[in-house]
C-alpha cells in the first residue's frame, strides 16, 4: 500500500503536506500479477494513513477466488494500531492471519530504545553486486520496545521490531557561509560521538531473518515507485482534466483500468521480454506503426510495410488471444 501526490494547479485542489497543491490517491499494488488492486482517490491534504483499514479491507475483496495467502507492505503511513492488530489477529474471515512488515514512526522513545542496543547486536547489511555479497554500510538489529498505544492492554498484540541505521556524514558549510541549519528529510540518532541515520519497522513475521526482511520490506519501494511514475507520466494520471474532484476521481480509475488492462496483455499475448517494458517502448513496437487497415469481405485486415520488425510480435500476439478465447469460450 501506497500513497502518491498528483501535483495539480486546479483550483478546488488542496495543498499537501509538500506544500503545493495536488490529490493524493492510495493504491493497493498486487505485487505477484503487477497490477493495481484497489485505489481510492483522495484530497490533497488527506494524510496517507487515514483509514487504511477501511481501504485494505476494500481490496482484500477484490482478490479473486484461489488466492489463499496475503501479505502486506507499507511504509510508515501504514503504521496504524488498527491495521496492525487487524492483520495480527486474524480478523479476516478469508484469509485470517495476515504477515507484514511496514515502517514505524521513529519517536523519542523508539530512538531511546535503538540506543539502548549495545554494538555488539548490531549486524551489517549486504547487497549483492555483480554476484558478490558486499556490505551496504547499513546495519540492522532487534530493538526491545512497546509503542505507549500498547501499553494500556494486557491483551494487545506483540509486535517485533528492528531499526536499521547508517552513519550519516553532515556536510561541511562553505568558507564565508553560515551554517543553514537545513532540517533533515529523515531521523537521525546521536550514540556517543556518532550520529546515524535510524528507520524502523514492525512486523508480525518471527521467522524471517532480519536482514532479509528488510531487504523483502525494501523490495517494495521500486515497483510502487515505478507504478506511480507509469500512472502520472505513462498514462496521463497526472493530467486531471477537471476542477471537479468526482471527474477527476473518474479520470483516475479510468486510468487504473488502462494500467491494469496493458499489464494483463503483455503478459498474456507478448513475449517475456516485453513484459517490463514502458508504454514508450509499447507505442514505439506495437501501437505507433505505419499501416493501412482495410475493411473487406465482413473482415479486417491491417497491412504492414514488407519485413517491418512489428510483424512477427503482432502475428504471435493474435494467437495467443485467440488461444486465450477458446479456452474461455462456453463449452457446446
Amino acid at each position: 500500500m501506497d500513497a502518491t501526490l498528483v501535483e495539480t494547479n486546479k483550483n478546488n485542489a488542496l495543498w499537501c503536506y509538500k506544500g503545493f497543491k495536488s490529490y493524493q490517491p492510495l493504491n493497493t499494488w498486487w505485487y505477484e500479477q503487477g497490477v493495481i488492486l484497489h485505489t481510492q482517490f483522495r484530497d490533497g491534504n488527506v494524510p496517507a494513513g487515514f483509514k487504511q483499514l477501511d481501504v485494505f479491507k476494500k481490496a482484500l475483496d477484490c482478490l479473486p477466488e484461489g488466492v489463499e495467502e496475503v501479505k502486506l507492505r507499507s511504509d510508515t503511513a501504514g503504521y496504524q494500531h488498527d491495521l496492525l492488530k487487524y492483520c495480527e489477529k486474524g480478523e479476516n474471515k478469508r484469509f485470517g492471519r495476515i504477515e507484514f512488515a511496514i515502517g514505524c514512526n521513529v519517536t523519542l522513545a523508539f530512538k531511546t530504545a535503538v540506543a539502548q542496543v549495545p554494538d555488539s547486536e548490531w549486524h551489517p547489511i549486504y547487497e549483492d553486486r555483480g554476484g558478490k555479497r558486499m556490505k551496504t554500510g547499513s546495519q540492522w538489529a532487534e530493538v526491545c520496545f512497546v509503542p505507549n498505544e500498547l501499553c494500556h492492554s494486557k491483551n494487545a498484540p506483540e509486535y517485533r521490531y528492528l531499526a536499521k541505521r547508517q552513519i550519516f556524514e553532515e556536510q561541511q558549510s562553505l568558507p564565508g557561509m553560515a551554517d543553514p541549519q537545513l532540517s533533515l528529510p529523515f531521523p537521525t540518532i546521536q550514540i556517543d560521538t556518532k550520529r546515524y541515520k535510524v528507520f524502523g519497522i514492525v512486523t508480525n513475521i518471527k521467522e524471517m531473518n532480519g536482514e532479509d526482511l528488510i531487504h523483502w520490506l525494501h523490495a517494495r519501494c521500486g515497483k510502487s515507485e515505478e507504478a506511480h511514475a507509469v500512472m502520472k507520466d505513462d498514462l496521463a494520471g497526472g493530467k486531471l482534466p477537471s476542477a471537479d474532484f468526482g471527474e477527476n476521481a473518474a479520470w483516475w480509475w479510468i486510468m487504473i483500468m488502462a494500467l491494469n488492462l496493458n499489464a494483463m496483455m503483455k503478459n498474456i499475448a507478448l513475449n517475456s521480454s516485453m513484459a517490463n517494458q514502458r508504454m514508450k517502448r509499447i507505442r514505439f513496437s506495437i501501437i505507433n506503426i505505419p499501416g493501412r487497415i482495410i475493411k473487406r469481405s465482413r473482415s479486417l485486415f491491417l497491412r504492414l510495410p514488407k519485413g517491418h520488425p512489428s510483424y512477427d510480435i503482432l502475428i504471435a500476439a493474435r494467437k495467443k488471444i485467440a488461444m486465450v478465447q477458446m479456452a474461455w469460450a462456453p463449452s457446446g
